[in-house]
């Protein structure tokens, strides 16, 4: 199976730039996953679609602002770290660009002084490790946020005007280099609306890596190497998932990164039930789902991971179908764009 398989073309306006002002008032195609049937609506039709018994699961992950610019204290130059791991308490493995100007002892400072660090070491592939100085460690991320930038997708080249328009309405845990954007389009009152109409709503947490936009450079995907992300699957969510399915209901999984979780669990333990671990799973056509009964996730970059998992649940053919009619009506696409519900 070729990476080409998943191509499909897209004009450059169509790429969102900045969210749509009402969370749910984004567009949301509507595709029957048995006939490939397509209907166009939005996403506050969704309750439409829903029924009593059914459940959804959103991934409650939290972005950092993990993005910093600032300067070499001792040169004034302007430099960018990019926070990937917490190594320990103020010690964090970073990407930092230019890098020559990063080296072990240099001092950086961001947000006219309000954060600094020191560069400790090089890593082998160029990552620095740093330490941030602060009095009092439990400050860190109050600052982080006042100082730090959403670390957006480099295909979003606008800078975004409100940093909580990239979380969702009910991110709860610190740990995401990108947003889970499928939950997006969820308002507080809408979720009110779907848990009134008897829907169970559960949660787990995946933290996104930034390895969700490294793209697929081997022509045959199954030469791709997946990257590893850390999930937890919380007992009052499995349970409700296990109920769900035993009377009857549908699990309606709400992203790419819910899904690789559930489908994590129940591959390697042949069941759901509370847990956490790491996961690379791979999911791409041929592969049989043993959890979910329906996905909402937003419109995908052409050859990514995401488009394989989606053709995987609806089928490669209907899916470059849905794509080819999305990009023909002017659905906004990636992160910030339009959602997709396969039922």
């Amino acid at each position: 199976m070729l990476k080409s398989d998943f191509n499909y073309h897209l004009p450059q306006e169509l790429i969102a730039q900045q969210p749509i002002e009402k969370r749910d008032h984004s567009r949301m195609m509507l595709i029957n996953r048995r006939t490939g049937e397509i209907a166009h609506r939005h996403f506050y039709d969704l309750t439409d679609y829903l029924k009593k018994g059914d459940c959804l699961i959103l991934n409650d992950s939290k972005v950092l602002p993990a993005r910093l610019l600032g300067q070499r204290a001792d040169t004034g130059s302007d430099i960018e770290l990019l926070l990937l791991n917490q190594r320990e308490e103020l010690v964090w493995e970073v990407i930092a660009g230019p890098g020559k100007k990063a080296k072990p002892g240099k001092h950086l400072t961001f947000g006219n002084g309000r954060l600094t660090c020191e560069v400790l070491e090089v890593l082998e592939g160029g990552n620095r490790i740093v330490r941030f100085e602060l009095d009092d460690p439990s400050q860190f991320y109050p600052v982080l946020y006042e100082v730090g930038q959403m670390p957006l997708p480099h295909y979003i080249t606008e800078e975004l005007k409100d940093k909580d328009r990239y979380q969702t309405v009910y991110s709860r845990e610190l740990g995401s280099a990108a947003a889970p954007t499928a939950g997006l389009h969820f308002t507080t009152e809408m979720l009110q609306k779907i848990s009134d109409m008897g829907v169970g709503i559960g949660y787990v947490t995946l933290h996104v890596g930034l390895g969700t936009f490294r793209p697929v450079k081997a022509d045959n995907i199954l030469d791709h190497k997946m990257h590893s992300e850390h999930y937890e699957l919380p007992t009052e969510t499995a349970e409700l998932i296990n109920s769900t399915k035993a009377s009857g209901g549908r699990v309606i999984s709400v992203g790419t990164t819910s899904t690789r979780t559930l489908e994590s669990v129940a591959t390697r333990l042949g069941r759901i039930e509370a847990c956490s671990g790491w996961t690379d799973i791979f999911i791409y056509p041929g592969y049989e789902f043993k959890c979910i009964d329906g996905l909402i996730t937003n419109f995908h970059l052409p050859e990514s991971t995401l488009i394989m998992l989606v053709s995987a649940f609806l089928g490669r053919e209907k899916t470059l179908n849905a794509y080819k009619t999305a990009v023909e009506e002017r659905y906004r696409f990636y992160s910030l764009g339009d959602a997709m519900f396969i039922i």
